[in-house]
């Protein structure tokens, strides 16, 4: 789990997301380790007719202030084909001026040929004389037609873009306008804080001078911590109701803080990217397009999904889908298969907050940390209106991962669009923009697309959400290892159910690390609050690098070995690990592999965990039991903790390197899978964490477990180790160190197959 700032401030209120409070927690809005049930709200999401939104609902007719003969006349030019169509009239024809002037009768396209040449328009608004050609051959229209058609096309978008910029800005100008009238208002009538009469505003003298501009500075500063704080808190953090400003004669005049220093706001939008106009309205209409077919998905039950045969899971019904919609991104590539989930939940965070979470690409990967191999904005186009996220728009790129060797890491870069839909009802939405880059010359082979995908959130009752998420992709399957075709053709593995999962997961630990009070199940009483903060910032760590030393997606740059000596599903990576204080120095082999168990994932996961079966699989427990010295939970779940492992000497013979050692592990479960991560750790350097000293100079190497459900009734475990094999970067890396390692992770499997009685 990555809460960077929470954990590295003694302040509660700095996390990297923002919840709800009741009693006890500081100020912010976590429930206090109050879970409710998982029933879900029926309440409908979309009451209002008359909602305010950030963009309109539709691209066709946008804009129109005229609902009557204006929009008529717009469709009718928009499906006519301007002047090129009258009856073979030219013209050119100016020498038939004398002739009684014929009546222009103009040719009405049919719905498909505008079906036809609406999609070319979204690929190429521009076609050149080919492009054209072959279209008007098809649709059996005139050249000129077809380029009377484009040019009226592009002349409407530029007109709908113009007018939807005019409406923000029109809403931007309302905005300062009503603020300046209230500093005006208050600037006039000052009042005096010791008589409550109006202040007399007279000659200033040079300390009433200073005063007032240390004041200024201090508001100043004071509205930009409150700024930052009501981000992560999902609401405006309360600084102080009044701001007093020194007056004449003495007297301090009361203005209201609700204004930074000198009228201008405390907390203004980040300012959109620049982007070409043409590609920022083909970006807006498939955005908008998007979220429509998005909240359709979201609201919709029979027959658009059916439930499948266990009567849990959701099934996208393909037949109604492709009937109900039309592909905004194209057809399906070739090749290609296609996978859809949905799931509904109840999540301990506000909506406000979770919206944040979600357009922060470090907060968004912060949150879905064994998800998540890394992400970036690569470009803001709208940054949202009236300092909110509604409206705002902007161009991601992010890689995807299932924690094995076997499943590639997919790399997807698309359009993320976030719109309020009433109070406290949100929807955001990703759609792949490989079509678009490819239209316009950039060379894309994406291994997947991302058809629009994303989650509708509303408020529930103590600081709880309601999500649905919906996730529809369309991917390679020949890129995917056979053993996990099943899997992540069913969504278990990249779906709506892992996003839910560990979203729920995730707020739940946060919500108890912000708690001020420690639950009773918690086994650290000798830790201090800094302890436990720097302990779980070690823990955050170590499972990073675990995850992207099982994929080498992230965080460390890995070249894969192809050797002779190593099992075929296993992976063999090494690295350079130079001037790193969280690393041993020298050349770092991981090895990765993934094998299919006949035990249930539950069963797997408490054998993987327990400290007291410890010593049936691992050689670091030199063949004893293992000792638990500090247990820090994570959730509601005892399982989701960090713990603190001795291992116990089994006579006075025993190695004193084994007997000073410790062992930091981290244990995750969710409905979607586990985890289980460890490292060994030195005592004289955990002491120092332990009292709330800086853990980023702790130096460990990850190994440990994922496991998830096979479908049936077995598991999918994955076995991954980091090991140093050189304490020197520069030396050269061993045959006999690669098979050394490929034995440790062969001998492991062997050992957790012979304990659970399923040897093959």
């Amino acid at each position: 789990m990555n809460f960077g700032d929470f954990l590295d401030n003694n302040s509660c209120s700095s996390g990297g997301v923002a919840f709800t409070n009741n009693n006890n927690m500081p100020a912010g809005a976590i429930t206090q380790a109050r879970f409710l049930p998982q029933s879900l709200s029926s309440k409908p999401m979309f009451s209002s007719p008359g909602l305010s939104l950030a963009l309109q609902t539709s691209m066709e007719g946008q804009g129109m202030s005229n609902v009557g003969g204006r929009r008529s006349r717009d469709e009718e030019h928009e499906s006519r084909s301007g002047s090129d169509n009258m009856d073979g009239a030219s013209g050119d024809d100016h020498d038939a001026a004398d002739k009684p002037p014929r009546k222009k009768r103009y040719h009405r396209h049919t719905p498909q040929q505008i079906q036809e040449l609406e999609s070319l328009f979204k690929e190429c608004p521009h076609p050149d004389d080919k492009q054209r050609l072959e279209l008007s051959k098809r649709l059996s229209l005139e050249i000129r037609q077809v380029k009377f058609w484009f040019q009226n096309r592009r002349t409407q978008m530029k007109t709908q873009l113009e007018r939807h910029e005019n409406s923000i800005l029109r809403q931007e100008n309302d905005k300062l306008r009503a603020e300046n009238m209230s500093i005006r208002v208050a600037m006039r009538n000052p009042m005096c804080t010791n008589c409550g009469g109006p202040a007399v505003i007279g000659e200033i003298s040079l300390d009433e001078q200073h005063i007032r501009i240390e004041n200024a500075r201090l508001k100043d500063e004071l509205d930009r911590v409150c700024a930052l704080a009501g981000k992560f808190l999902g609401r405006p953090m309360p600084n102080s109701s009044l701001e007093l400003g020194v007056g004449g004669n003495g007297c301090f005049a009361v203005i209201p803080s609700d204004f930074g220093v000198g009228g201008i706001p405390s907390s203004l939008p980040k300012p959109a990217m620049s982007v070409d106009p043409m590609e920022r309205s083909m970006y807006l209409e498939l955005a908008l397009t998007a979220m429509d077919e998005l909240v359709k998905m979201a609201q919709s039950d029979e027959p658009l999904w059916i439930k499948g045969l266990d009567g849990g899971r959701e099934i996208l019904n393909q037949e109604e889908f492709l009937r109900a919609s039309c592909p905004c991104i194209g057809m399906k590539p070739k090749g290609f298969v296609t996978e859809a989930s949905r799931e509904i939940g109840m999540v301990i965070i506000n909506s406000l907050a979770l919206v944040e979470t979600l357009m922060d690409s470090n907060k968004w990967a912060e949150m879905f940390p064994c998800l998540i191999a890394r992400t970036s904005t690569t470009e803001v186009i709208s940054s949202g209106m009236g300092g909110t996220r509604n409206g705002a728009l902007q161009l991601m790129n992010a890689a995807l991962q299932v924690l094995s060797p076997l499943v590639p890491v997919r790399e997807v870069n698309f359009l993320r669009f976030c719109k309020q839909h009433a109070e406290g009802v949100w929807a955001v939405v990703d759609v792949s923009v490989d079509t678009i880059q490819e239209a316009q010359g950039g060379a894309t082979f994406p291994s997947c697309r991302r058809l629009p995908s994303g989650c509708l959130v509303q408020d529930m009752p103590n600081g709880y959400s309601k999500v649905t998420w919906v996730e529809h992709i369309e991917y390679d399957e020949s890129v995917v290892h056979q053993l996990y075709r099943p899997l992540v053709g069913s969504g278990m593995g990249f779906g709506a159910q892992r996003w839910v999962a560990t979203l729920q997961r995730q707020c739940e630990c946060l919500a108890i690390l912000m708690s001020s009070t420690v639950p009773a199940r918690d086994n650290s009483e000798a830790i201090t609050a800094g302890g436990r903060r720097s302990m779980l910032k070690l823990a955050q760590r170590m499972t990073n690098n675990f995850c992207a030393g099982v994929c080498a997606s992230s965080v460390h740059k890995w070249n894969k070995l192809q050797t002779e000596n190593v099992d075929e599903d296993v992976q063999v990576m090494t690295r350079k690990s130079i001037d790193d204080p969280g690393e041993p120095p020298g050349i770092v082999l991981s090895a990765a592999t993934s094998v299919w168990l006949p035990v249930s994932p539950q069963r797997l996961f408490d054998f993987l965990r327990d400290e007291r079966l410890r010593s049936e699989w691992d050689i670091l427990s030199n063949g004893g039991p293992m000792q638990e010295m500090a247990h820090i939970a994570k959730g509601q779940d005892h399982d989701n903790c960090v713990s603190l492992l001795r291992a116990s000497a089994v006579n006075s013979n025993s190695n004193q390197n084994q007997s000073s050692m410790l062992i930091l592990q981290e244990t995750c479960i969710d409905r979607a899978g586990s985890v289980v991560v460890y490292a060994p750790v030195d005592i004289p350097a955990m002491h120092v964490v332990m009292n709330g000293g800086d853990s980023a100079y702790v130096a460990l190497l990850p190994s440990g477990f994922a496991i998830v459900p096979d479908g049936v009734s077995g598991s999918l475990l994955t076995v991954a180790f980091q090991i140093l094999v050189n304490s020197l970067p520069t030396a050269k890396l061993t045959v006999e160190s690669v098979e050394t390692v490929n034995n440790l992770i062969t001998c492991t499997v062997q050992k957790i197959k012979a304990a659970l009685q399923c040897e093959s």
